[in-house]
């Protein structure tokens, strides 16, 4: 006969089981290592990549520049397409038939537009409209300005990029909105919220959950056509490189400079809308609407 065994025979934890080894799965991988080598060599051993050049221009003044301009271009466009783009999707879900229109037709005319298109519109602005003015209608203007002399290619590239963006965020905001309960606005009402009230600290929050992700994709894709403003003699990221590359004609590396200043960028904004879709999902398996509801009152 066998002693017993101090030690308790083993338990199978499913918990802690393996996926078996795959052929398929070890295929992949080492495909993936492969290509990834591959271009590892590629990019170290390819002397037209010019990656003295690179290093040569990476924090140019000139460069530093375009990116702060990209990058506050970035910020005013889209606050003035959430400025917008909020005010348009109330207007959407309110009953008065002449602003819901008026609305309809701001997004399907900047939505059905390219943004190239509407960013040259705005920088030939003066041809349309030499002066622009404020009065009364039919009456002298009380103040007049040359329209080349107030609307600069700073200008011009806010308006294209923030009206375009209005018109994308109407959806999105509109779409967070309509994502919360209704019911959820009478409660309020029934303990006494006046609507302004109720949409702050119940509707918004709420809705905010379904509105930081698309705004998020919506910020870094605003982040890279910011590129487009070069068209316009706008001075960005893109057009600082595009300067000096027709003066030295080292076209490549100075393309890999502005393209490392993008990553750069779009990883920042990635982080922050990480942080910020943790920060508004935090109370998402929370209590039922009339708790919540009694919580915020």
């Amino acid at each position: 006969m066998h002693a017993p065994s101090a030690f308790p025979p083993p338990i199978d934890d499913v918990a802690q089981a393996r996926r078996a080894p795959s052929l398929v799965r070890w295929t992949v991988s080492v495909v993936i290592v492969l290509v990834a080598l591959q271009l590892a060599i590629f990019l170290v051993t390819n002397p037209r990549f010019e990656w003295p050049v690179v290093v040569r221009y990476l924090f140019a003044p000139s460069v530093l520049m375009g990116l702060a301009t990209t990058v506050l271009l970035a910020l005013i466009g889209m606050a003035i397409g959430t400025l917008i783009g909020t005010v348009c999707a109330l207007v959407l879900l309110s009953d008065h038939r002449p602003a819901r229109a008026a609305a309809s037709a701001y997004v399907w005319f900047f939505r059905g537009t390219p943004l190239l298109i509407q960013l040259i519109f705005w920088y030939n602005l003066a041809y349309l409209v030499p002066t622009i003015s404020i009065g009364l209608p039919f009456q002298p203007p009380l103040l007049q300005w040359q329209t080349n002399s107030l609307i600069t290619p700073f200008v011009a590239a806010a308006l294209g990029l923030g009206l375009a963006e209005g018109a994308y965020m109407t959806e999105i905001v509109r779409a967070g909105l309509m994502s919360v309960d209704p019911r959820q606005q009478d409660a309020a009402k029934a303990i006494g919220m006046t609507p302004t009230r109720a949409f702050f600290r119940i509707v918004l929050p709420q809705a905010m959950r379904f509105i930081v992700p698309p705004s998020g994709n919506q910020v870094i894709g605003m982040a890279k056509a910011t590129a487009l403003v070069s068209v316009i003699a706008m001075n960005d990221l893109l057009h600082s490189v595009q300067l000096i590359y027709n003066r030295t004609y080292e076209v490549v590396p100075l393309l890999i400079v502005a393209v490392f200043w993008y990553l750069m960028l779009i990883s920042l904004l990635y982080a922050v809308q990480s942080r910020v879709e943790r920060r508004y999902s935090r109370g998402q398996h929370a209590s039922s609407a009339p708790d919540g509801l009694a919580t915020a009152a």
